[in-house]
């Protein structure tokens, strides 16, 4: 048995008609508003949600995964495949600023 999002996953991405992503702390909330409302994209940015906000990197990519959002990140720890492996997730992009 799956979980609720687990479950709703593969509704919602037929649903939604633009990138459905997960933003980390790290990303400067203009960008995060530039996707929205320039991009039109599906954002849950975690400064958004107090049981994310403080959240370890490992959880960040497990809440991404579970939520089948791509992870959006500046922390270059993403880049550790051993700790964050890209086939166990709907994908992480690490930007540099």
């Amino acid at each position: 048995m799956g979980t609720l999002a687990s479950g709703l996953r593969p509704i919602a991405a037929k649903l939604a008609a633009a990138p459905r992503v997960y933003v980390d702390a790290n990303l400067p909330l203009p960008i995060v508003s530039a996707m929205r409302h320039e991009l039109g994209w599906d954002v849950l940015f975690v400064l958004e949600h107090d049981e994310l906000r403080r959240a370890a990197d490992a959880r960040h990519f497990e809440r991404a995964r579970e939520f089948g959002r791509t992870l959006i990140t500046l922390d270059h720890d993403f880049f550790d495949d051993r700790a964050f492996p890209p086939a166990d997730s709907p994908g992480v992009v690490v930007c540099t600023a």
